[in-house]
């Protein structure tokens, strides 16, 4: 039960409590009646704003549409007197660049096309607007007027800056290569840069609204003609350049070159025409004697440059004039090879340029027409070479074909760039190099096969053949006219294989090397050609040497003149490559020619037996000491002495005559001899030196061992 206190004063909370809430319940209850109240006045004042508001706008719309018509109107207004205005400016374009039209675009280009491009839309509004209007013909004529000038200003322009390319800058760009220290391409600026660009813009817009493509002609027409000259000016350069000390590129290339005398020199077509100088001067004097074999003497201790070098040289003292002629066609080969490679270079250029220019789809055909001129007068002048080498090969001067090895190298190695260059022309353009190419190769060939036949078929004239039995001319010719081929036997290879493809010489091809097209052969295969060419050109040498040897009565003469030009052909194969190249096919080349040169010293050395058989005791009888000789054995032993001696002395005299110029063989048969005759002479003398077969000894014992010794020494010297 809870206490009496305690309720009483829950009673008294609860009763406070109760009446804070009826006072909080009358405070919202006058809140709500004063909310009522305001209530029902912003009702009042929203209503009466939103009368007005609509009394407002019942008086503002027909404003509004009335005002918004008039600035329709206005714009309307503005716009056709826009329309009229721009229409009007159409009457007025003829007369308003009438100024501009006629002085032409020189120096103001920009302004010019803007003035073409507002008769451009007058045309097209009056085409459009008013075909029959008077105007329209008027502007048309103004548009054709800016167009001709136009056309007359880019052909200008080209004309007056497009020169040919310089000479020296031409041989700075095509003499980039790897002697250089610094890899520097050289570039060939055709035209300034901003007259260019002038081009160009005048360019795009008659190809955009010219609709038609004189222009391109006018261009291809013109930069042919600067391509022409700039070939020709190089040439012009190598022939005022001939008699100089024959620097032909400029300071400024010369200067990186590489100073490197290691590396071997290219040779210059000059070697080549150096031999022919050779071939010519043998052809044309004969062999006579010892001034023949002089002559021909092999030059020991010297390589291949030096011996042609010191030939030449002894042929320029007594040949100067046509020294000179064969320097003036030195140049025009070097000139040709170089204007190979600058068509090349240039024709890359003018690409490049013409690139620029002209629209992308009319560029091949450009292109193509651009560089004929220049080419066909390359091809020209490539096939009167061939031509000229035909008539040399007519008429047997088969060094002719030596001009060709150079330019035909050269041409090859040039082809791939060719191709590249020309890639997109036309096929017959294309076709112009391997056409001359082939061209050459027929030539060559022919001249190959037919120096080889010439060889075998030289004819046996006895007013031809050397006295003294030293080398024959022809000797000479073959093997100075093979060696030329050393420096180019890829070249010759190529000449042979394109021909005969190897059936001429029976040499089987490998099937890697046929695969792929015919004008196609690997290096060894032209090389193993080349070996067996060579091969067959000493065979008939050999063939032809011993046909002539029978023109000699004398068999030992006979023996001689085969053994100097046998010896001749090994010692001028091993002092070149020539004995490795013919080794290819004949590995015993070497020891197959000594074998001959050892076969014709036993030939000669039989000459001797009419004199070494007087000292054998055949047909002699036995001689006891202190036994008197009957008269017809002292005659016998008499017989002996006079046929020794008379033998010695006619042998001595005839072949004191005979030449054989290489020292060292000439020793050793000397000596070789002189050692027979004196050791068989030392016995005979011993034999007979205590028989007394004669009162008067000192006429049949003229000599003593040491005096037939000096007289052997004596051989092959007419000076002694």
């Amino acid at each position: 039960m809870i206490p009496t206190e305690d309720a009483s004063a829950r009673k008294r909370e609860i009763e406070e409590k109760l009446k804070q809430e009826q006072e909080t319940l009358a405070f919202i209850r006058e809140n709500l009646e004063k909310s009522d109240q305001l209530t029902k006045g912003m009702v009042s004042i929203l209503s009466s704003f939103e009368s007005r508001l609509m009394q407002l706008e019942n008086s503002i719309i027909p404003v509004h549409k009335q005002t918004e018509n008039l600035q329709r109107l206005q714009e309307n207004v503005d716009k056709t007197l826009s329309c009229m205005d721009h229409v009007i400016s159409y009457y007025h374009v003829a007369k308003d660049t009438d100024k501009i039209i006629r002085e032409g675009p020189t120096g103001r280009l920009d302004e010019y096309l803007a003035c073409i491009a507002k008769i451009q839309k007058a045309v097209e509004y009056f085409q459009d607007n008013n075909p029959d209007s008077p105007e329209l013909n008027l502007v048309k004529a103004r548009f054709e007027k800016g167009k001709e000038s136009l056309e007359a200003e880019f052909r200008g322009l080209l004309t007056r800056y497009s020169k040919p390319v310089p000479p020296i800058l031409i041989l700075d760009a095509i003499g980039v290569d790897e002697e250089l220290e610094v890899q520097e391409e050289v570039t060939l600026e055709h035209l300034p840069e901003a007259v260019l660009q002038d081009i160009i813009i005048i360019s795009g817009w008659l190809v955009e609204y010219g609709r038609n493509q004189d222009f391109m002609n006018v261009y291809f027409q013109i930069r042919s003609n600067q391509l022409d000259r700039s070939i020709k000016g190089l040439k012009e350069h190598f022939r005022k350049s001939s008699a100089s000390s024959g620097i032909l590129y400029s300071p400024a290339v010369q200067t990186k070159r590489k100073d490197t005398p290691t590396k071997k020199a290219p040779k210059r077509p000059g070697t080549i025409r150096k031999a022919q100088n050779l071939l010519k001067q043998y052809s044309q004097h004969g062999l006579d004697g010892k001034k023949g074999g002089a002559n021909l003497t092999p030059l020991e201790g010297h390589d291949y440059d030096l011996r042609v070098k010191h030939l030449n040289d002894a042929l320029s003292e007594k040949h100067g004039a046509s020294a000179g002629k064969d320097d003036v066609l030195d140049i025009e080969i070097d000139s040709y090879i170089h204007c190979i490679s600058a068509f090349v270079k240039l024709a890359q250029s003018e690409y490049a340029l013409l690139s620029e220019i002209i629209p992308e789809h009319h560029q091949k055909k450009t292109f193509d027409s651009l560089i004929q001129e220049a080419l066909d007068n390359l091809m020209l002048e490539g096939d009167n070479i061939v031509s000229a080498a035909r008539k040399a090969i007519l008429r047997h001067d088969y060094s002719a074909v030596l001009t060709i090895f150079p330019i035909l190298r050269h041409l090859k190695q040039t082809k791939p760039d060719f191709d590249t260059t020309l890639q997109g022309t036309a096929a017959s353009t294309k076709n112009k190099l391997p056409t001359l190419i082939t061209s050459m190769e027929t030539t060559g060939a022919k001249a190959l096969e037919e120096f080889a036949d010439s060889i075998k078929n030289d004819p046996d004239k006895e007013y031809n053949m050397p006295k003294d039995g030293t080398v024959h001319e022809l000797t000479s010719n073959a093997i100075l006219f093979l060696q030329q081929l050393l420096d180019f036997q890829e070249t010759a290879g190529a000449m042979l294989a394109s021909q005969v493809l190897g059936d001429t010489y029976n040499i089987p091809l490998d099937p890697r090397e046929t695969s792929s097209s015919a004008s196609s052969y690997s290096s060894e295969f032209s090389r193993r050609l080349l070996s067996t060419y060579i091969c067959k050109v000493l065979g008939n040498l050999q063939l032809n040497l011993l046909s002539k040897s029978k023109v000699y009565e004398d068999q030992a003469l006979s023996a001689i003149f085969l053994h100097n030009n046998y010896n001749y052909i090994l010692k001028s194969l091993e002092k070149s490559e020539l004995i490795q190249l013919v080794a290819v096919t004949n590995k015993k080349v070497e020891s197959s020619y000594r074998e001959l040169i050892q076969q014709q010293i036993q030939v000669y050395q039989r000459s001797w037996y009419k004199v070494t058989e007087h000292l054998t005791d055949r047909n002699m009888p036995a001689f006891q000491p202190g036994t008197k000789l009957k008269d017809k054995e002292r005659q016998a032993i008499k017989d002996k002495f006079k046929g020794f001696n008379d033998g010695l002395e006619e042998l001595c005299k005839i072949q004191k005559g005979w030449a054989i110029p290489d020292k060292e063989q000439r020793d050793f048969i000397r000596q070789a001899q002189r050692k027979v005759v004196s050791e068989a002479y030392k016995a005979f003398l011993q034999r007979y030196a205590n028989i007394s077969f004669t009162k008067n000894p000192e006429k049949y014992h003229k000599y003593r061992p040491d005096d037939v010794e000096d007289m052997i020494e004596r051989l092959f010297d007419t000076s002694a």
